[in-house]
């Protein structure tokens, strides 16, 4: 865990623009058109429209997608009653988690006011600005009494987090506990440390889901809540008991099953563990301390069952599992509120997330080979991006079965993919490349089998139905890491290339290469020898029909990859080069740049051949290409090195393929920016028209280019893919991800389909 200073926690606040979010335009304003139709005259229409029917600000406004963070600052975090202007920092905070995770916009909203009835007029003005409000930081029991007049006078939905939150993630972490302690809900004695606002609705959430409210104990800062007690409030009352016997935490926690603190670091003891139960769960949430820390806990009972709230140790409760989840189920119904069916739903689907195969970027985060559920992991982890889904959607379903759904889904499929791509899960472009492999799936042959995750994707592919997979490597230590990695290999085909067994086929390969090469120098013993290198074996098995398709790059060298691809497979008889293209999907659309890859200081002849290729490839994706050819110079400015090159192809491209939609030498803003461009430049054959393909004057610039924008984040990069080589052989880079493995796999089963159409 990195230890944050003062210092670096005050920076980040400071430096650059101060604060965490910002307000960012989502329609066009560069003209004076945009301007008019975003302000006046054009706003009037949709006020208008609004004025007769209240429920289209849904869809002419971002009501529908904004959640007010609402404060008076009197409990933030564990620093007390700091006041609204300080609790500013949190409620930011609050509205960044909502973004990244749900895509949900936030305004901040401090409130300087204690008095419950003014605070509650006070939102009530606002709300009619929002699709739903978020209560933060408000102090026991006042927050009680302002949530349920908020969610009686208000039809939106409204939360306070810190009540419903932690109830609601500890609730699934609970029920799953209790499976792997082998114990029901409904028998076990469960000791709650802390009454305020998070432990109250905890507790009633825990009896919603069946626990019995005569085995329930919560104790406050002056012990056991007892039912002779004076001057308890209402919420304590209700779990006051009328057991006399029990007063300390120490008597309270004796043979309980479950521990649950919500109250001050270091309270709960070894021994007091000791105490406890066959297979005791202890839920020490108090921040930054927990009543016993996770260390102690494991010392005292080895078969101990441990949550915190802190993302050092397993089975964090954190409420970010499930707030920005809720408010995106509930806003995209346009629900009226947030109700217990909803809660108990987000409950059920978060702790059924937490037995399914976990994905491999949660692994990647944590260092782990492989979650299990199990001790160790009951919870899912904050990362793991099918929470928007799976939380979301039952969500959705919960408000629309219970009627409080103004907006219903009917087509739950859309609704998910929708999630995905509204979060850069997935985009439409890679799902139809998927969808589209399903259709067909070819023979692809993996190079690199032990390594972890050309296999995990090997085995994904299989699972999504996208190909046959090939896997090249030692057998055994293919199975070995298949199991660490608790990978299933069914159906999955292994080769070990340097087995014995297969000393025929590397000498019936070497022949056919040596055949091929004959008036290049090669000969068998040579070309024998290289059968033992998984690419030569690799793409001769594609050469010789015995696989469709080949995936490589993780361990070798692309210089290496590259010069085998040219020996073994050639390049298309109509071109003398070859070159790879890099896809990229961002909200302003998708760009597709070459060469991205393989000619490091290209001819005029090469860059005429990459835009030959780059044009043909554009439209196998389903795009049609408009074509800049960058330089650092516009047409014909630098006429000499690099940009003469460039506006020499130009030239013979454009006399060779008049229809092409092609132009340069061009700066890479005026490519990008149409308008710009019209005007300085209207003679060009892209007058109108959107650039959608880059083709660079050398690899450094493309290479670098696709890079840049990769390592700045918010978009898709697909890419490697291969173009101009005889046969679909495919590359990746020692950073694929399992993800993008997969994606390539697609392109290249694709690859292979319309390969074997062109011949028929």
């Amino acid at each position: 865990m990195v230890k944050i200073t003062k210092e670096a926690a005050l920076l980040y606040h400071s430096q650059g623009k101060p604060g965490k979010i910002e307000v960012v335009p989502t329609k066009p304003y560069s003209t004076q058109t945009d301007l008019s139709l975003a302000y006046s005259p054009g706003v009037a229409e949709p006020c208008l429209e609004i004025e007769k029917n209240p429920q289209d600000a849904y869809k002419y406004t971002a009501k529908g997608n904004l959640v007010a963070v609402i404060s008076n600052g009197t409990a933030v975090l564990g620093l007390g009653d700091i006041g609204a202007m300080a609790g500013k920092p949190v409620m930011e905070g609050k509205g960044l988690l909502f973004k990244i995770y749900g895509g949900i916009d936030v305004f901040d909203i401090e409130v300087n006011e204690k008095d419950v009835d003014r605070f509650v007029e006070a939102v009530k003005a606002i709300a009619p600005t929002f699709g739903g409000i978020n209560l933060e930081d408000i102090k026991a029991p006042e927050c009680f009494e302002i949530e349920r007049r908020l969610k009686e006078e208000l039809d939106i939905p409204v939360m306070h987090d810190d009540q419903h939150g932690t109830a609601i993630i500890s609730s699934a972490g609970l029920l799953n506990a209790l499976e792997v302690a082998g114990k029901k809900i409904e028998d076990v004695r469960i000791v709650v440390n802390g009454a305020g606002a998070a432990a109250i609705s905890c507790t009633k959430l825990y009896e919603a889901l069946g626990a019995t409210h005569e085995n329930i104990i919560m104790l406050d800062s002056k012990g056991v809540i007892t039912s002779d007690r004076e001057n308890l409030d209402a919420t304590k009352r209700y779990f006051a008991t009328d057991r006399r016997d029990l007063h300390t935490l120490e008597e309270a926690v004796r043979g309980a099953d479950v521990f649950l603190g919500l109250s001050k670091g270091n309270v709960l003891t070894q021994d007091m563990v000791r105490s406890m139960a066959d297979h005791p769960i202890v839920f020490a949430l108090a921040n930054p301390v927990p009543e016993i820390s996770y260390e102690d806990a494991m010392s005292a009972r080895p078969d101990v069952l441990m949550s915190t709230g802190r993302s050092d140790y397993p089975n964090q409760i954190n409420n970010v599992i499930g707030f920005p989840y809720i408010f995106r189920g509930a806003l995209d119904v346009a629900s009226t509120a947030i109700n217990e069916e909803m809660k108990l739903a987000a409950v059920r689907a978060i702790a059924a997330l937490a037995k399914q195969p976990v994905p491999d970027v949660v692994n990647e985060v944590y260092h782990v080979n492989n979650f299990t559920f199990g001790p160790d992991y009951f919870i899912p982890k904050p990362v793991d991006p099918r929470l928007i889904t799976e939380v979301s959607m039952a969500v959705a379903k919960a408000a629309i079965e219970s009627g409080v759904a103004r907006k219903p889904i009917t087509d739950w499929e859309s609704y998910r993919q929708h999630l995905k791509e509204l979060m850069g899960q997935e985009s439409k472009l890679t799902r139809q490349l998927r969808e589209t492999a399903r259709l067909n799936p070819q023979r692809v042959v993996f190079a690199e089998g032990i390594h972890p995750n050309m296999l995990k994707a090997a085995v994904e592919a299989k699972a999504e139905g996208i190909c046959h997979p090939i896997v090249l490597g030692n057998d055994e230590a293919i199975n070995k890491l298949a199991k660490e990695l608790d990978l299933s290999l069914e159906g999955i085909e292994i080769v070990n290339l340097r087995h014995p067994n297969e000393a025929a086929r590397r000498e019936r390969y070497a022949r056919i290469l040596c055949e091929k090469r004959a008036r290049e120098g090669a000969n068998f013993q040579e070309a024998n020898d290289k059968m033992f290198e998984r690419n030569y074996f690799g793409m001769m098995m594609v050469e010789t029909g015995e696989a469709d398709a080949f995936i490589t790059g993780l361990y070798t060298k692309y210089s290496n990859t590259i010069k085998v691809a040219k020996e073994v497979i050639g390049i298309q008889p109509e071109y003398k080069h070859f070159g790879t293209m890099h896809i990229i999907n961002s909200k302003k659309g998708t760009y597709f740049l070459a060469d991205t890859l393989i000619n490091r200081h290209p001819s005029t002849e090469t860059l005429i051949d990459v835009a030959r290729l780059a044009e043909n490839t554009v439209r196998f994706f389903n795009h049609t290409p408009v074509m800049a050819m960058l330089s650092y110079s516009n047409f014909g400015s630098d006429q000499s090195g690099s940009p003469a090159k460039v506006h020499d192809a130009v030239d013979y491209l454009q006399t060779k393929y008049p229809e092409w939609a092609i132009d340069g030498e061009m700066q890479v803003n005026f490519a990008m920016n149409t308008k710009l461009r019209d005007e300085k430049y209207p003679f060009t054959r892209l007058n109108g028209k959107e650039v959608n393909t880059l083709i660079f004057p050398n690899l450094s610039s493309a290479n670098s280019a696709y890079q840049l924008i990769q390592a700045m984040g918010e978009t898709e990069v697909i890419g490697p893919i291969q173009m101009g080589l005889n046969k679909p052989i495919h590359f990746t880079d020692i950073e694929s991800s399992v993800r993008d493995i997969v994606n390539t796999t697609a392109v290249a089963v694709i690859d292979a389909i319309v390969a074997k159409k062109m011949k028929k």
